[in-house]
């Protein structure tokens, strides 16, 4: 265990939960079976799934903020997708129908508070009704809860200020604080023995330099985990679930870049207090083909607000939530390479096409063979999170004959 790191707090469950997440402001060097690097809602939901498979081993996770779970896991519109569009048979959508399943159970079982407050895909033209129609179908098959099809005077009775011609009604759709059900998970990990490092950014992963003469520990633990401040960790097998650094995390242990990482900006508009009588659920349009996300649409909150978006804007910098944010690498990194505009965060290959199924990839050799990225792990990822864990838990034992 690492016994010389400062103590700091760790809150799950809208409480403080003191001496159970800690910080890298000190040296640290210790050994582990497994290295979980990235603390945002799938990291923290696969480091909790192994652990509670694999109770025996030693793991620890690494985040390089203060806090967990502060970034795309703490910046969405907080919704639990049911599963509607996506392609039936994918992993998408078998993942986002199994993850909102567990999602509700979980939120259940530690008294997460969340609603289940449906959606509407609203038509409001004639020539989108065919689209409409045909969501409808994919829901079905991607056995969606207690979809309908509902009529203009249906659509008033639910959203008495919404006016459309026809709506795909899911009732099953909800809304919930996603920071606060990924920081739940990660008080699940600590209490079954995980260890959480934050403030320790990741900047190099290699093999292990020699062992002092007579110890094993070299060859017991070959990778090498390092951050900026020369803290290390020595582990045998590292996962590495970095979101909008997947690409560099692979790229420092030696592997591909490829798909890079490219940032955009979704902006919203938010309601007016006065004006949240006119939304009660989540309102969004038939989507649009030509356009590769899900269109404007009115979102409520779990703190009583409305959300009305997003649009997509090129970011200037990975975590630039402020439209002047603004990092000289990340602007060259989105311009130098070649892909589609008007797309969100999104992962890209070599051709500048969007990567729209789960990534994972490590390497070979010595590093490489030891080493598995989370490359891409597409949206809905946070309704999708404990389905996702899964997956990737059973990728990691897979590869590493945990």
């Amino acid at each position: 265990m690492i016994r010389t790191l400062s103590g700091a707090s760790f809150r799950a469950a809208g409480a403080a939960q003191p001496g159970l997440l800690k910080d890298a402001r000190r040296q640290i060097h210790s050994t582990y079976d497994v290295a979980v690097v990235g603390g945002g809602i799938v990291g923290l939901a696969t480091a909790r799934e192994l652990i509670l498979r694999h109770p025996a081993l030693s793991f620890i996770l690494l985040e390089k903020e203060k806090e967990l779970a502060v970034h795309q896991s703490g910046h969405n519109s907080g919704v639990i997708h049911s599963g509607i569009y996506y392609t039936p048979g994918s992993l998408k959508a078998r993942l986002c129908v199994r993850g909102a399943t567990l999602a509700y159970e979980y939120c259940d079982k530690k008294g997460l508070p969340y609603k289940r407050c449906g959606k509407l895909i609203v038509a409001v033209e004639q020539e989108e009704v065919p689209r409409l129609k045909a969501l409808y179908e994919r829901g079905v098959k991607n056995n969606v809860r207690d979809l309908s099809i509902i009529d203009a005077k249906e659509i008033r009775e639910r959203e008495p200020y919404c006016r459309g011609i026809m709506a795909l009604d899911s009732p099953y759709t909800g809304i919930v604080d996603w920071r606060l059900v990924a920081l739940q998970y990660g008080k699940d990990f600590v209490e079954a023995g995980g260890e959480v490092v934050t403030d320790c950014e990741v900047n190099d992963i290699s093999a292990s330099s020699e062992s002092p003469p007579g110890s094993a520990e070299g060859m017991k633990y070959p990778i090498e985990i390092r951050d900026k401040k020369g803290n290390k960790v020595r582990c045998r097998y590292v996962l590495t679930c970095g979101g909008l650094y997947s690409d560099r995390l692979s790229q420092i242990s030696g592997c591909s870049r490829e798909p890079r990482i490219v940032p955009f900006r979704g902006d919203y508009l938010v309601l007016r207090p006065e004006k949240h009588y006119l939304v009660k659920g989540n309102i969004y349009p038939v989507p649009d083909p030509r356009f590769p996300f899900l269109g404007v649409h009115f979102t409520p909150r779990m703190d009583g607000s409305i959300w009305l978006g997003p649009n997509a804007v090129l970011a200037f910098k990975r975590e630039g939530y402020r439209v002047y944010d603004f990092n000289a690498r990340d602007f060259v990194d989105a311009l130098s390479f070649r892909g589609p505009s008007g797309v969100r965060a999104q992962a890209l290959d070599r051709a500048g096409n969007l990567v729209d199924d789960f990534v994972f990839d490590g390497g070979v050799g010595e590093v490489g063979s030891r080493v598995l990225h989370v490359r891409n792990a597409p949206s809905p990822a946070a309704t999708s999170s404990l389905a996702i864990g899964e997956m990737i838990a059973d990728e990691v034992e897979s590869r590493f004959a945990l």
